[in-house]
């Protein structure tokens, strides 16, 4: 009987640094999954509240961002989010005049594709005073390209009206492509006779 309670316990001398071993390396492996999910979720890196951005080229105002709260993510792909409102201005270059504003409940700003994203209650004028109004909107800074998929209601002056389910133009809403469009328009019988 003694033999045997001095073979368990030689048994547990030997098995308690392989315990150890795997306790501490599972410590290991779960600090390395905690920091692989923070890197994807994206951690808050500075909230900014009442941002007012002004950006120029050459000394002249190309746009101006409003946002009462912003929001940057360091992630691999960082981006900052507007989730209480954005409001974008866009200046014609030579005149310095507003040509344009972009606004929407929410914001998101992808900085290394230079992808605006816009959601719910988007709405969007041009230098015609255009309204295109939709829950989503796209833009690229690069192509300069505006576009959204989901439907899009456009007042045009004179109150005409067009919808689409799909909509792309450029950056300035001068040169606009719906697809799947009806329309209300509104006809002088006077001037056609």
């Amino acid at each position: 009987m003694y033999n045997r309670v001095k073979y368990v316990h030689g048994l547990c001398l030997l098995l308690l640094p392989v315990f150890a071993f795997c306790i501490s390396s599972c410590e290991n492996d779960l600090n390395k999954v905690k920091e692989i999910a923070s890197n994807e979720v994206g951690v808050i890196v500075s909230p900014t509240t009442g941002v007012d951005l002004i950006m120029s080229d050459s000394a002249k105002i190309t746009l101006h961002l409003t946002a009462p709260l912003l929001l940057e993510y360091q992630t691999k792909k960082p981006y900052k989010v507007a989730p209480k409102g954005i409001k974008v201005v866009h200046y014609d270059k030579l005149t310095q005049k507003e040509d344009g504003t972009i606004t929407a409940d929410t914001g998101i700003l992808h900085e290394d594709t230079k992808l605006y994203e816009f959601h719910k209650n988007v709405v969007a004028t041009n230098a015609k005073g255009e309204t295109y109004k939709s829950e989503e909107l796209f833009w690229n800074a690069v192509t300069k390209r505006v576009y959204s998929h989901k439907n899009v209601e456009v007042t045009l002056n004179g109150g005409n009206v067009m919808n689409g389910d799909d909509f792309e133009s450029d950056d300035a809403f001068l040169h606009p492509t719906l697809r799947n469009s009806k329309g209300i328009f509104h006809v002088d019988e006077k001037a056609t006779q």
